[in-house]
């Protein structure tokens, strides 16, 4: 059965297309608008082995805010549609990424239940027009929607690109572990079984 998943939203204020698949790595194409996003997505899609498309806009004239917390409304509903019962895989996934000066961490369980810890904190106000602000934002709308507990926790660096760009690195990491069949895991790895 594919992994896979296609969410469609259209709001008065934004516009997205979503689509992934997390058993089919390569041929990703990403645009939503926002350089810096795209990039974090793209290095997502890479580095998580995840097929990603993305088509978006939005009310960007007015702020980036909008469509950067819907898109992770809809990368969270597109994974969690995507896992389906969530039967055989091994529920939880860690890594640490460096980034030149930075370090980053990621831990997360897909529990079916939403919670965010974010201890990232930036020095620089704007990374080209993007405000770093923002990804937490991205970050909390994807646990609202897709019920995974995620927490990143930076340990130290000082340049914002650098962070966002470790932090992202290591979530697909972290998700990648966490979405991978195990066929030694029988239904869910819960014992109340079901996540």
């Amino acid at each position: 059965m594919a992994r896979s998943a296609k969410i469609i939203r259209k709001t008065t204020e934004t516009d997205i297309q979503l689509e992934i698949s997390l058993d089919k790595g390569g041929g990703s194409k990403v645009a939503t608008t926002i350089p810096f996003l795209d990039h974090m997505l793209e290095l997502f899609a890479r580095h998580g082995v995840f097929k990603l498309i993305v088509k978006s806009k939005g009310d960007t004239q007015i702020d980036d805010h909008h469509l950067v917390e819907d898109l992770g409304i809809c990368l969270g509903q597109a994974m969690g549609k995507a896992l389906g019962k969530k039967t055989g895989i091994n529920r939880y996934g860690s890594a640490s990424v460096p980034m030149d000066e930075c370090l980053c961490r990621v831990d997360l369980d897909i529990s079916g239940r939403p919670y965010l810890v974010y201890n990232i904190k930036y020095e620089r106000r704007k990374i080209g027009g993007f405000d770093p602000a923002l990804v937490k934002e991205f970050f909390k709308a994807f646990t609202d929607h897709s019920g995974v507990t995620l927490h990143i926790n930076l340990a130290y660096g000082s340049n914002s690109h650098h962070i966002i760009e470790a932090a992202f690195k290591a979530f697909a990491r972290a998700l990648r572990k966490a979405v991978t069949l195990n066929k030694d895991i029988k239904g869910v790895l819960s014992t109340k079984g079901s996540l």
